[in-house]
C-alpha cells in the first residue's frame, strides 16, 4: 500500500499506522530500534537520536511488516534483472554516517541517492525549518515514492529531484553538506564545486575491493578526511558509474552491475572486448608460488596496488549468472563475493586463478581461505606480456617475504585520505604506508597513520 499525502486534519504523521497495526506497537518497535542503536554505540548525538525517535521508518516502507521495518537491517526497494539496485540502508550505517556528516540546524544539504526518502527525512528533522534538504535519484519511480513517503511523514519541504547525482544539483548550490548513500570510485567535479568552502562531503568511497565511508572537508587545494569508517553500499548508477575506474562487465544490460572490473588507476576500457576475452580461450602460467587465498587477497593485493599502476580486481556476487562462465573466481571467507586480482591494459587482461580441477573447500568448514595451493597466472587471448608481468610481481612478493597487507583490513580509525583534483599537483609519493590511486577526476591518497 502506498502512503498517502498528509492533510491538515490528519493526526500526527509520525504516529500513523498501517491498517490493523496499533500505533502504540509501532511506537514501541521504533523506540526499541533507537535503544538498540544507542546500546551499540552508533547513536551519540542528541540531535540524531531525536531524529530517529521522531521519524517513522514504516511510512517510508509501506507494505513491509513493521517487525521487519524496525529491525536493524537493510531492506531492498528495487530489483532489476535479479540484482538489487536500491535499498533502504541498515539503520546502523545510517546513524554512523549521520554522525560523520555533522549536521547543524540551518544547514543546506544535498543527498545523492534518495531511495525511500527516510534518510532525507532524518536530515530534514536535524537541520530544521531554517535549513533545507535536496535529495536526488536517477529512477523516476523511486523519486515518486520518496516524495509520497516524505509527504506522508510530514516532510513535504524536502525537494526530491530526478536526475544524475554525479552532476549534483546546481540550482540549490552551494551546500554545507553533501552526502552520497551510494558508493562511488571517484569524486565528481560538481560535488567539489557545489560544496561551500567550509563544507563537508560524505560518501562511500570504493578503493579496489574495500568501501570506506569517508567524511571529507575542504582544504586550500584538496579534500582531507576527518572521519573514516568501513561500509558496503550499492554503486552509483548512470554515466558517472565508470568514471572512477569501476566498470560493469557482461554481454548486455542483463549482466547488471554485479560483475565488476575495478581498476587501481583509471583507464578507458572496452567492456565488451574484455568480457569476450574472459569467456574466451585462455592458458595458465604456473607460478611455483604456493599460497592461501587469504594471503593472496589480503597480502599480494596490497603489494600489487603499490607496485603496478594497471592493477585490477574482478568481483562478482556469488549468485551472479556470470559465475557459470567464470567458475575459477576465488571464494574469500567472510565475503559474499567471488573475486580475483590481476592486471589490465590496452583492453587485455591477465588474472590470478586456481589450478584447473582444484576444488576450493566449502566456506563453512573454516578452511576455505587458508588451504594452500599453487597460484596460477591466467592469460586470456593474446595478453602474454601482461601475464608474465603479473607472474613477475607475484614471485617478487613471494621473494620479499610475502609482506602482509594493511590496506584491506586496517583499523579504520588509523586511516587518512586526501583527494586532489587532477589539475592540482599531488605532493605525496607512494610509500609502504601510502597508496595513491589516480582516477578520472582526482587522485586519491590513502595513508596508514601510526597508532
Amino acid at each position: 500500500m502506498e502512503a498517502g499525502p498528509v492533510r491538515d486534519s490528519d493526526p500526527d504523521p509520525a504516529h500513523q499506522s498501517e491498517p490493523g497495526q496499533p500505533r502504540d506497537q509501532l511506537e514501541t518497535l521504533q523506540q526499541a530500534l533507537v535503544e538498540h542503536l544507542k546500546g551499540r554505540g552508533f547513536l551519540r548525538s542528541a540531535r540524531i537520536e531525536a531524529a530517529f525517535r521522531a521519524v517513522p521508518r514504516h511510512l517510508f516502507l509501506p507494505g513491509v511488516p513493521p517487525e521487519e521495518v524496525y529491525r536493524d537491517q537493510v531492506i531492498p526497494l528495487k530489483v532489476v534483472d535479479g540484482v538489487c539496485v536500491s535499498s533502504s540502508s541498515q539503520p546502523a550505517i545510517m546513524a554512523i554516517m549521520l554522525e560523520q556528516l555533522g549536521l547543524e540546524p540551518g544547514q543546506h544539504v544535498l543527498e545523492i541517492g534518495a531511495a525511500s526518502g527516510y534518510n532525507a527525512a532524518l536530515m530534514a528533522h536535524i537541520v530544521g525549518e531554517s535549513g533545507s534538504v535536496v535529495t536526488i535519484d536517477i529512477d523516476e519511480d523511486l523519486v515518486e515514492g520518496a516524495r509520497a513517503h516524505l509527504e506522508a511523514a510530514g516532510y513535504p519541504q524536502v525537494r526530491v529531484i530526478c536526475g544524475d547525482g554525479a552532476q549534483g544539483y546546481p540550482p540549490a548550490a552551494p551546500y554545507d553538506r553533501i552526502i552520497l548513500t551510494v558508493a562511488a570510485g571517484d569524486i565528481a567535479s560538481p560535488w567539489y564545486e557545489q560544496l561551500k568552502p567550509n563544507g563537508r562531503l560524505l560518501l562511500p568511497l570504493v578503493l579496489r575491493d574495500t568501501q570506506f565511508s569517508v567524511a571529507l572537508e575542504r582544504r586550500d587545494d584538496h579534500l582531507e578526511s576527518v572521519s573514516v569508517r568501513y561500509c558496503a553500499f550499492m554503486m552509483l548508477r548512470g554515466p558517472f558509474t565508470e568514471a572512477g575506474g569501476i566498470f560493469a562487465l557482461g554481454p548486455g544490460p542483463e549482466a547488471g552491475p554485479a560483475l565488476q572490473l575495478r581498476l587501481n588507476n583509471y583507464q578507458p576500457v572496452d567492456v565488451l572486448a574484455l568480457y569476450r576475452a574472459l569467456t574466451g580461450p585462455w592458458y595458465d602460467l604456473p607460478s611455483g608460488v604456493l599460497a592461501s587465498l587469504h594471503e593472496i587477497h589480503y597480502g599480494f593485493n596490497t603489494w600489487l596496488s603499490q607496485h603496478e599502476p594497471a592493477a585490477c580486481s574482478l568481483v562478482a556476487q556469488r549468485e551472479h549468472p556470470a559465475l557459470a562462465e567464470l567458475p575459477w573466481l576465488f571464494k574469500i571467507a567472510g565475503l559474499e563475493i567471488r573475486t580475483t586480482i590481476g592486471v589490465v591494459a590496452d583492453n587485455q587482461i591477465a588474472l590470478l586463478a586456481l589450478p584447473p580441477g582444484w576444488k576450493q573447500p566449502a566456506s563453512g568448514n573454516g578452511q576455505s581461505g587458508q588451504t594452500v595451493c599453487e597460484i596460477m597466472v591466467r592469460c586470456f587471448g593474446g595478453a602474454e606480456n601482461l601475464a608474465r608481468r603479473l607472474l613477475s610481481l607475484l614471485r617478487a612478493w613471494d621473494t620479499a617475504g610475502r609482506p602482509a597487507g594493511w590496506f584491506l583490513f586496517p583499523s579504520d580509525e588509523h586511516l587518512r585520505l586526501r583527494v586532489y583534483p587532477l589539475h592540482v599537483p599531488c605532493p605525496e609519493e607512494p610509500a609502504p604506508e601510502r597508496l595513491i590511486f589516480t582516477r578520472r577526476w582526482s587522485r586519491l591518497v590513502i595513508e596508514r597513520l601510526s597508532s
